[in-house]
Parts: C-alpha cells; sequence; structure tokens
C-alpha cells in the first residue's frame, strides 16, 4: 500500500515565501484494523542488529625485515703455502693440494665460502631492467612526432603575485636516475619588474626566492631572504652550494647554503655589496666568470655598466665598464638587458644584448685599445627592442643566437650581422636558450604562454614543436644538463610566478647521427651567404658613390664649356655693335 498526496502549485509562485495556515482536515487513506486481516497474516518479531561503516581490523602487526644491500668484490691469490712446499714446482703444489682437499677443514671452509660466492653470480646474472637494448643502435627519433608531457608545477609561495625572473638548475656532475627522473634543484628567482608597478607600493611585498627540488613540488626546501628581491640567481659551477644573485635595487649577493644565518630553511645573504657602489637600476644578469679561486662574478644592468666582483668581498667592484658605443667615450651608453659568457668561447669574451636591440661583444684583452667593445650591427639586423636573451651554442661557441621583439636571430663571431633570421612570431617572444645536448635545437618562450622549439637541422623556416605551457606570459627558460648529458627536462617560468616543469620526447633531446657535422655545415654556408652578401652590399654602395661623384664632375665640366661659350657670344656681340674708325 502506497500512500501519496499530491501537491501542486502555480509556476509564478515558486520560489516565493511559504505561508503556513489552518485548514480542514481531510482524510488521505483509512487503514483497517489487524483484526480485519485473514488468518493467514503473522505478526514479525522486531529483530535489532549493529552495524558499523569501519571495516574490522586485526591487531596483529607484520614488518618485512629491511635489508641493505652493498656491492662488493673479492680477490684471490693463490699462497699461504707452508716452507717446505715449493710454489714454483707444480708436483708439490699438487700433492699439497691433495692433502689440503681430503681435510676436513677444507671441507668446512667450502660450506661457507660456496653459498657467498653463489650469490655473487646470481647478482650478475640477473636482467637489469634500467638496460637500454638499443644504445648502440643507430634509431631515427623523427619518425615519431615531438611531443611534451608535463611533469610538475612550482608555484610561488608568496600572497602578492610575481613573476619567476630567472630559473637555474643545480650544477652538478651526474644527477640523472636511471628511470630518466632527475634528483636535482633548481633556483628560482621572483620579483616584479614592471617600472611603477602598483604591486611595488604594497607593504607586505616579501623579498624572498626560493630553491626547489623538482620530486617535491609542494614546498621549496630552500628559502633565500635578500633584503630586495631578486632579478637574477646563479649557482656556481664549482659548488654547488653557493650562489649569486642580482637584485632590484643594483646590489649583488652572495649566498652559501652550508653556512645557515637565520631561520630553519631560510639563508640570509653572506656578502652584499654597498648600493652606493652598486648598479643604479635593477640587475639584468649576472654570470660566474673563470677565476683561480671561484669567486668572481660579473654583472650588466641597463644603466649602461658592467661590474666584476669578488664575491668574498663584495664592498666594491674590482673592475667597471661603461657599454659605450665610441670606443673613447662620446658615443652613447647603452643599457644591458641580457649577459652571456661561456669558458669555452674564451675566459675573457662576453656577449651583452641591449635595450636598444644591438649585440655588444666585450673582449678584456683589448680593453686598452680599443675599450674591450664591438658593436655588431646597427641597421637592419639589429632587434626592434630589448634582447632578453643571448647564449652560445653548447656545441659550436663561434656562434650564438639573440631573441628578442618577434624573432630569434643566430650570429657569427666574424660577421657584424645575422646569419640565421627566424620567421616572425604571432606575439612577443620573452626569453630563449639552445639544447645542451642538440646542437640544432633552440627553444624561444612567447608572451601568450607558449613554448616554441625549433630544429634548424630539420627545418630552417618553420617551428618544430609549439606546447602551451601557461595562460600568462612566459618569463624565463632553463634546460637540465650539459653537453654529456641531460637535455630532457625543461624548466619555464611565467608572470604568474609558476614554473612548469616539462619533459620532452627523444626526439628533441636525443642526439641524430653526424648533426653536430650537419649543424656546423648550416652555420658555415649561411656564414658564407651572409659574407656575399655584404660584399656585394659594399660594391654597390661604392658603385653609387662612384656614378655620384661621376656626375657632379660631368657637371661642374659643363658649367665650365657654358660659361666659355656665353664669353664668346658676348665677345661677338661687342665687336657687331661697336662703331668702325
Amino acid at each position: 500500500m502506497e500512500v501519496a498526496y499530491e501537491y501542486t502549485r502555480k509556476r509564478s509562485e515558486f520560489g516565493k515565501h511559504v505561508v503556513f495556515e489552518n485548514g480542514e482536515t481531510q482524510v488521505i487513506e483509512s487503514i483497517l484494523p489487524t483484526d480485519a486481516f485473514d488468518d493467514s497474516y503473522v505478526q514479525q518479531k522486531t529483530v535489532t542488529t549493529g552495524t558499523d561503516t569501519t571495516p574490522p581490523l586485526s591487531t596483529t602487526e607484520v614488518n618485512t625485515e629491511r635489508v641493505v644491500y652493498k656491492s662488493t668484490s673479492m680477490q684471490h691469490s693463490e699462497g699461504g703455502f707452508p716452507k717446505e712446499v715449493d710454489p714454483s714446482e707444480p708436483s708439490d703444489v699438487a700433492r699439497f693440494r691433495k692433502r689440503v682437499e681430503k681435510s676436513e677443514e677444507f671441507e668446512y671452509a667450502m660450506k661457507l665460502l660456496v653459498p657467498r660466492v653463489e650469490k655473487c653470480l646470481l647478482q650478475n646474472n640477473t636482467v637489469d631492467i634500467y638496460e637500454e637494448y638499443f644504445q648502440d643502435e643507430d634509431i631515427n627519433h623523427y619518425l615519431e612526432p615531438p611531443f611534451a608531457m608535463g611533469l610538475a608545477v612550482f608555484r610561488d609561495p608568496s600572497p602578492v603575485t610575481r613573476s619567476a625572473t630567472s630559473v637555474n638548475w643545480q650544477v652538478s656532475g651526474t644527477f640523472l636516475h636511471p628511470e630518466g627522473a632527475s634528483s636535482g634543484k633548481i633556483a628560482v628567482s621572483y620579483s616584479v619588474q614592471n617600472f611603477q608597478d602598483e604591486r611595488l607600493n604594497n607593504t607586505n611585498m616579501p623579498n624572498s626566492s626560493y630553491i626547489w627540488d623538482i620530486t617535491n613540488s609542494n614546498k621549496p626546501i630552500v628559502e633565500l631572504t635578500p633584503q630586495s628581491p631578486l632579478t637574477c640567481l646563479k649557482y656556481n659551477p664549482k659548488s654547488s652550494d653557493t650562489l649569486v644573485a642580482g637584485s632590484y635595487n643594483g646590489t649583488i649577493s652572495y649566498f652559501d647554503l652550508r653556512k645557515s644565518n637565520g631561520p630553519t630553511g631560510k639563508f640570509c645573504p653572506v656578502e652584499s655589496s654597498v648600493i652606493e657602489k652598486s648598479h643604479h637600476d635593477p640587475v639584468s644578469d649576472i654570470f660566474w666568470v673563470s677565476s683561480k679561486t671561484g669567486h668572481q662574478c660579473v654583472s650588466v644592468s641597463t644603466d649602461g655598466q658592467m661590474f666584476w666582483w669578488d664575491t668574498r668581498k663584495l664592498e666594491e667592484p674590482i673592475d667597471t665598464l661603461i657599454l659605450d658605443t665610441d670606443s673613447k667615450g662620446g658615443g652613447v651608453r647603452l643599457g644591458a638587458s641580457s649577459l652571456e659568457y661561456s669558458q669555452e668561447a674564451g675566459p675573457t669574451k662576453f656577449l651583452v644584448g641591449t635595450e636598444q636591440g644591438i649585440v655588444m661583444s666585450v673582449n678584456l684583452r683589448n680593453k686598452k685599445t680599443n675599450n674591450g667593445i664591438t658593436v655588431f650591427d646597427t641597421g637592419s639586423g639589429m632587434h626592434h627592442g630589448p634582447i632578453p636573451s643571448i647564449q652560445r651554442n653548447p656545441t659550436h661557441n663561434k656562434y650564438f643566437m639573440t631573441v628578442g621583439d618577434w624573432s630569434a636571430r643566430i650570429w657569427s663571431d666574424d660577421l657584424k650581422s645575422p646569419i640565421i633570421t627566424s620567421q616572425y612570431h604571432n606575439s612577443y617572444l620573452t626569453s630563449g636558450c639552445w639544447s645542451p645536448i642538440r646542437a640544432g635545437v633552440f627553444y624561444v618562450t612567447r608572451s601568450d604562454g607558449v613554448m616554441d622549439v625549433w630544429d634548424i637541422s630539420h627545418n630552417q623556416n618553420e617551428v618544430q614543436y609549439s606546447h602551451k605551457v601557461s595562460d600568462a606570459a612566459l618569463t624565463s627558460i632553463s634546460i637540465e644538463g650539459n653537453t654529456q648529458g641531460g637535455g630532457k627536462l625543461v624548466a619555464v617560468g611565467d608572470a604568474n610566478g609558476l614554473v612548469s616543469l616539462l619533459e620532452v620526447c627523444d626526439s628533441l633531446a636525443q642526439p641524430q647521427h653526424n648533426e653536430k657535422a650537419l649543424v656546423n655545415t648550416i652555420f658555415e654556408r649561411s656564414s658564407v651567404r651572409q659574407k656575399n652578401l655584404e660584399a656585394r652590399d659594399r660594391e654597390t654602395r661604392r658603385a653609387k658613390a662612384s656614378k655620384k661623384e661621376s656626375q657632379e664632375n660631368d657637371g661642374t665640366n659643363d658649367n665650365e664649356s657654358k660659361i666659355m661659350m656665353l664669353r664668346g657670344l658676348e665677345t661677338e656681340f661687342l665687336d657687331a655693335v661697336s662703331p668702325e674708325d
């Protein structure tokens, strides 16, 4: 029997407040008494049962015994013969062996040694699950389309939204796990670089930057607390426990993770430069330079100055250089927006990208003669805006790449104009870097949150792969590893303080057959082509100048002939009108 009452209401009254009123009693259903049922009705007894949603658990605990394995080796050399046995005589050795093998001590020793040797043999015969079966095979990874996977996202713990201005991987030997995962660390600097941004007026604006372990994206492992927000941060290539950083107020800070001078997990600078002797603008970039002590670094800023520092004493720079276009100091001072230093290219050579889109090469060996500065193309080859990234090719150090405006350009030290220019992208480029493994692959980030991958050994006219990383503008990029290994993990920072960790496929990380020679051939061919174009341009300008000069000379001769003709006509006229004697 089902008891139901239908309650109706107009749609226009839906959502209105309910008003209760007294009404007449209405009988919906009448249930007969139990006596009215037939004799087959049996009243059921009340049964009470208990229920529980928690599964029953046993009170017994079981834990496996932890076994610690270690690799050992054994070395056996024949010896221990008594004085009466000559080891050089085979007959004496054979008789001694027979006597020893029949003894009970030998049997006991063999019972102890055989299981240990058998265990070692079984370990050697175990299948290696990390073995690369096709390591020596020449595999063409171009058969698969390129792709990238997101592994983790590192979020700025600060309540104020800041940009991830730089990302730098910890410098170490080989920190790759056999499965491909890395146990490395990344140092990320956070700051707001927009001029007169409202966030800079916030009293709660944090100054901290962080070091993350890529296996744990929940919380940073180290917090760096400088006096001013950091704009760039670099690990020391000779010591993974020391870092140098440039700040928003122009000062330089030196951190040593072995010296805890703050609360747990927080590290204050061991040394900091004096603001009066530092840059007048935010530090654009900073690099460790080659030195015997391993304590020297160089920094650049948009104030047009280049400083060399000793991190043991940051009271004042040890050397200074003004980024002037004229060696005599009468030119235009250019503000530096990026810096590149590679010891393989030369311990005294530096590359500087400027806010004006001009590339400058600094060589300290020529500092006394021409200030050591060489200015590259200031015409059609220069960028239309600041150069946020400049980096040498890790395989061919003679060539370097600049990223600016809407294009990426590849240059050579021997030429003043770019040898390769990429097509213009749809949005502004913000940073870029070369792959440490693939000689012809480089990455660029865009302001629309997309990362583009170029492979000039495969195609120089189109992007090889594009990956949407974030909805915000990307600000920095860095790839783990060096020329000896790595190259699969890419860390990309954006304007909202997020650092995305990506893993690219083997086609973008594994070097192809004879790739270095192929890329070198492409660079040399492009260099020869650019040299021919420059020579043709010089000849064209020389021809135009000579033609203009000849036209000017011809015009001068014509004027002289006209003057002589007019003088002759004047003489004839005067002779005709003069009275006869």
